[in-house]
């Protein structure tokens, strides 16, 4: 049966003429006990809410995945699919894509975010199993790794973190084949992995990876441990591939016709390309039915089940019919607060976590700055994984990925904290989190040189900007109260991306007395001109209240400036070409204001102007830096009025 995943590896590599044979090859042993004797899954139903979830975390392999959907019964990939693996029409992709194959848990390619990604899915398993009971939650996380995910940092994040929860349920295995694209692995490390992962915490274990009963033992045995285990297999890269395996020449290169003939003859493998005989075939699609058993006595418990339904709604990701949103905005209609965004933040989840139960935080040690925490969010941990607020530690990328995993997973909306500069640290996991179409939402506080005298290493300046450039990805950057709940409100509807709220450290004055939902739009005209219209003020965040400031000077000597807020620029350019230009008017100077880099404001501005800072900021007071970088009204105006005298 393991000599049909090595075939479909090496001829789709083959006819792609690129791709990554070595792994799947080697690890096709392992694969085959696991998705036979080990995985709980139902190809008929790949969205079963109860299967295990299998991660290839060594993505750049997925030709194994992609042999064992096909192997196993699913509707995809077919064999067409595999014939044109890496091509434009197929879902195949050079690396699995969780958008384009129902039994891809996850994107994984960038290494060891699989792992990490993993990780969460784990958290999410226990939360909801404490939640919902056994009966209704009851499945493990499995992942095959590779060497360079162990050597990746988020490895040891991601490792820390599941040891200090006792995720017992979640089982790695190593394919432990001492190679990289370099070539042996002494190249570029030494460490004793088995040693590291015991020290953490982790239950470790090793077999040989090409015989099976000793597979089954280690991972029987790694099902049995109350720790998160590693399993380390020792294999040959490109088992099969008489003249190439074991070396690192099979890594990430087709065989070439010579070697594929000669591995058919290795292996007695008579089939024609892309064909796999009956027999094994057979077997495999009976392995893959073998799930549909515990699906259906998992069904008939869930027909009797008094929380199946809440536990069906929050695996579907739909929202509560009360989120408490209206509640909330009216308490701050009513007593509109002068306070910093990140308090905003957290005046707003205070409602939101009250009423929608699968709202899950965190912040990576930065919770009391980051104001994440509410009365109705009590630890996760080991010993309660009832709670629902995660302390990360300092592991701003492993919290992104476990985020990442927690909402792929299902059941689960995440939301996690840390400072807007160190989003550099984890930006690869919010990539992924909008590549995979996930309802991550990312609080990252302390957002310009405003949080002061930290100083510029804590100052993020190009940040709001870089992360606008990631696709499918809402960067809200509100200006007050309500924009900030309205930002909530907007980022927990969005079931298919993900959301960054860039939050102050510093107090705000209310700017909006009203609960249309002016946000939704990305920006809208806050101050209308009362004079005739001149100038057009575009702002985010803090600078809103300072674009009224120079708008309202302006209007003293008689020149029309309307203020536009821009709290997100992604749902902006999502409007129609007439709102668009009824907001930005052709006849108007636009001037945008914002405390970071002026890169990219031409877009709404043209030839007007953009007030920013392309420089690091400094360690000073927020009032006494806002004033040295420009961002004051005696210095605003005066650039305006040179430019329409």
């Amino acid at each position: 049966m393991a000599n049909a995943i090595r075939a479909l590896a090496m001829d789709a590599v083959q006819a792609a003429n690129s791709g990554h044979p070595g792994m799947p090859m080697g690890m096709a042993d392992v694969a085959t006990v696991l998705w036979t004797q080990f995985l709980k899954h139902d190809p008929s139903q790949p969205k079963w809410s109860d299967r295990d979830r299998f991660v290839l975390s060594a993505g750049h392999g997925s030709m194994l995945i992609y042999a064992l959907l096909h192997l196993t019964g699913y509707e995809a990939p077919t064999m067409g699919d595999i014939r044109n693996f890496r091509q434009m029409t197929s879902p195949c992709a050079g690396h699995p894509e969780n958008f384009l194959l129902e039994g891809v848990e996850c994107t994984t390619g960038p290494l060891g975010q699989g792992l990490a990604m993993a990780v969460g899915m784990a958290m999410a398993e226990r939360h909801l199993n404490a939640t919902f009971g056994d009966d209704l939650v009851d499945h493990r996380t499995w992942v095959i790794a590779g060497d360079g995910c162990l050597m990746e940092g988020i490895n040891h994040e991601a490792i820390g973190l599941a040891a200090t929860l006792k995720l017992g349920r979640l089982n790695v295995l190593w394919d432990d084949n001492k190679i990289t694209i370099d070539g042996d692995t002494s190249l570029s490390t030494s460490e004793d992995i088995l040693a590291r992962y015991a020290a953490t915490g982790w239950h470790v274990g090793s077999c040989d990876g090409h015989d099976f009963a000793d597979i089954a033992r280690a991972l029987a045995e790694a099902a049995a441990d109350p720790r998160p285990s590693l399993v380390a297999c020792r294999t040959i890269i490109g088992k099969g591939a008489p003249n190439k395996q074991g070396s690192h020449s099979v890594h990430g290169a087709a065989l070439g016709a010579d070697e594929i003939a000669a591995a058919r003859e290795y292996l007695g493998w008579t089939a024609a390309p892309f064909e796999i005989p009956a027999d094994i075939l057979a077997n495999w699609r009976a392995a893959g039915a073998a799930g549909k058993t515990a699906r259906a006595e998992w069904e008939a418990r869930a027909a009797d089940h008094p929380h199946a339904a809440e536990l069906a709604r929050r695996m579907a990701g739909e929202l509560p019919a009360e989120t408490g949103f209206d509640a909330y905005i009216q308490s701050l209609i009513a007593n509109p607060p002068k306070v910093a965004t990140r308090k905003s933040s957290e005046m707003a989840l205070e409602a939101l976590t009250a009423a929608i139960p699968e709202m899950v935080g965190g912040s990576a040690d930065l919770t009391g700055s980051n104001n994440t925490k509410t009365k109705s969010t009590p630890p996760f941990n080991a010993d309660h994984y009832d709670g629902r607020y995660v302390y990360y530690g300092i592991r701003e990328f492993g919290m992104a990925t476990a985020m990442n995993g927690m909402a792929l997973h299902g059941g689960v909306i995440p939301y996690g904290g840390t400072f807007l500069v160190f989003s550099d640290y984890c930006r690869n996991a919010v990539r992924l989190s909008a590549l995979q179409h996930q309802r991550v939402v990312y609080v990252f506080t302390h957002d310009s040189i405003g949080l002061g005298e930290d100083g510029p290493t804590h100052q993020p300046v190009e940040h709001v900007m870089s992360l606008r450039m990631i696709p499918n990805l809402l960067v809200f950057r509100p200006a007050d109260a309500i924009e900030t709940a309205e930002a909530w409100a907007i980022a927990l509807a969005s079931k298919d991306r993900p959301t960054v709220l860039a939050l102050t450290r510093q107090n705000l004055p209310p700017l909006r007395f009203d609960a249309e939902m002016k946000s939704a739009k990305g920006a809208y005209r806050l101050v209308a001109a009362e004079a005739a219209r001149k100038v057009v003020l575009l702002a985010t965040g803090s600078e809103v209240a300072l674009a009224k400031d120079v708008a309202a000077t302006l209007e003293a000597q008689g020149i029309g400036a309307d203020v536009v807020s821009v709290p997100c620029w992604e749902l902006f350019d999502e409007q129609d070409a007439a709102y668009r230009t009824d907001l930005l008017p052709a006849d108007a100077l636009k001037v945008s204001i914002e405390a970071g880099v002026t890169l990219g404001w031409q877009k709404y501005v043209g030839d007007g102007l953009t007030i920013g800072m392309d420089t690091f900021g400094a360690s000073a007071p927020a009032e006494v830096l806002f004033d040295h970088f420009g961002f004051a009204v005696d210095k605003i105006v005066p650039k305006i009025l040179s430019r329409i005298s």
